[in-house]
């Protein structure tokens, strides 16, 4: 039998295994539970490590990148700000976040081109009203013109139709950016006309220099003359307003290998880089023209000129400086918008620069009543010395002063005036010297006379205009040769 000692030992020693092994076990557990602790304060920390970042994000997309991108789209120069965290592009927070600045641009462009199109279509239908009241008045104008020939009323009328003119091309330039029509359908006419109609629209046309290189009876298609006039008008207008005034706007009209130019060149200050580029870009008319990204006031010019250049297919470059200092602007009228008028038949208006290459038409023999042969141009009027300024007080103030005919008829009335009664002696001729006479084609006996054909109101206008040019001059010598009268005493002392 086994004794008592050693059974008690056996059981301490069994004890103290079992002790031990639950010791280790214990001190096992207490170090993973120590472990686990640390891995959870680490956890912890990282969480709420990574949610202040997340908010600070947040933060910094409301703050910053937000109102960044939302400027951004009126105006493409300015930078969008990238995350607070050098770590957040290319995460899955990066990439949620650059959708949100993806989709508040999207929605914000489409808001703006929803309120900009009721803009402007509150705008197209006030515009309209006021055009059509403008025309009203100009037609009432122009039948007032042509109904009264005294020159002093005849000046005012000039003057208010100029002023209406004006406000009409304000509406009207208002109206094309709105994407309405331009208003007015002309018929065929001269590219030369087309060119000084816009130039009458401005309020400083007398510091606008035509040079005409085209070829007589070059000619626009009837849908393209009002867009040719109102694009001049435009590139004139800004080229007036951006130099100075004692300087000249030089405009110089060319034919080219696909069609026509109009050079507009000014001594102005000119545009930065970044101006020429968006300028470039509102006269392309390839973008969308919103009326938040014209300025306060909106400055409607070259966005006009954009619709323009888009609907009627013409093309307009505004990328060069002008050899002056100032901006060069480049219009360019395609072959398929030209045609040809025949200058004999319906030649330009009387205010038109003749063109250069008139002297180079064939010549044609015209014999004279006296037997004398002289060389005239065919369908062109004889060569006369052209006036640089209308004559103050005579001369309508809000039209250019009349080219061509007005010397001619001028120097015919006052040669007229000037000139003896057959029979009778020139008091002037008393010295012998030879004086000049007027001489008259003789016609044929049974020569069927021309019907006169309607005058339309632009050529009526010239010739009133001619006219009082041409009685100003005839009046002029007298005035200056009248002897004063004498001061009486029956007349209180006051002259006659």
């Amino acid at each position: 039998m086994i004794e008592l000692p050693e059974l008690v030992a056996g059981g301490l020693a069994a004890g103290t295994l079992t002790a031990l092994a639950l010791g280790g076990s214990l001190v096992r557990s207490r170090r993973q539970k120590a472990a686990l602790r640390a891995e959870v304060t680490e956890l912890r920390a990282r969480l709420e490590g990574t949610e202040g970042a997340f908010i600070t994000e947040v933060e910094h997309l409301a703050a910053r990148r937000m109102p960044a991108a939302a400027a951004q789209l009126a105006h493409p120069h300015l930078r969008v700000p990238g995350p607070a965290g050098q770590h957040t592009p290319g995460t899955p927070t990066g990439i949620a976040l650059e959708y949100v600045l993806t989709a508040l641009r999207e929605e914000l462009t489409a808001q703006r081109t929803r309120i900009d199109a009721a803009a402007q279509a509150g705008l197209r239908g006030a515009t309209r009203e006021i055009q059509a009241a403008l025309y009203r008045l100009q037609d009432a104008l122009r039948g007032l013109q042509q109904r009264y020939d005294d020159p002093e009323l005849a000046q005012t009328l000039f003057a208010l139709d100029h002023e209406n003119e004006q406000s009409l091309r304000r509406a009207q330039v208002a109206a094309v950016v709105c994407g309405a029509w331009v208003g007015l359908a002309r018929e065929e006419s001269h590219v030369v006309d087309a060119v000084t109609g816009g130039q009458a629209r401005l309020p400083g046309y007398h510091r606008v220099r035509v040079n005409n290189h085209l070829e007589p009876g070059t000619a626009l298609v009837s849908h393209a003359v009002e867009p040719v006039a109102i694009i001049v008008a435009e590139l004139l207008d800004n080229a007036l307003r951006h130099s100075a005034p004692d300087t000249d706007v030089v405009v110089d009209l060319e034919h080219v290998h696909h069609g026509v130019c109009v050079t507009v060149d000014d001594a102005g200050l000119g545009m930065t880089h970044d101006e020429r580029a968006r300028a470039q870009r509102l006269v392309a008319g390839s973008d969308p023209i919103l009326l938040t990204d014209l300025g306060d006031p909106p400055r409607m010019g070259l966005a006009a000129i954009g619709r323009l250049t888009r609907q009627f297919d013409l093309n307009v470059d505004v990328s060069s400086p002008s050899p002056y200092g100032g901006v060069r602007a480049v219009l360019r009228v395609d072959s398929h918008l030209l045609g040809r008028i025949d200058p004999g038949e319906r030649p330009p208006s009387a205010s038109a620069p003749r063109s250069t290459r008139e002297r180079a038409v064939r010549r044609e023999p015209v014999r004279e009543a006296a037997g004398r042969t002289t060389s005239v141009r065919e369908g062109a009027a004889p060569e006369a010395p052209v006036p640089e300024a209308p004559v103050p007080g005579i001369m309508p103030a809000g039209f250019p002063a009349v080219a061509g005919p007005a010397p001619d008829r001028a120097g015919s009335a006052a040669e007229h005036e000037r000139a003896p009664a057959p029979g009778r002696e020139d008091p002037g001729d008393l010295a012998g010297l030879p004086q000049r006479r007027r001489r008259t084609p003789a016609a044929a006996p049974d020569a069927p006379r021309p019907q006169p054909s309607a005058r339309r109101p632009e050529e009526a206008a010239a010739a009133l205009a001619a006219l009082q040019y041409g009685t100003a001059a005839a009046r002029a010598p007298k005035r200056a040769s009248a002897p004063e009268p004498q001061r009486t005493d029956d007349e209180g002392g006051a002259a006659g």
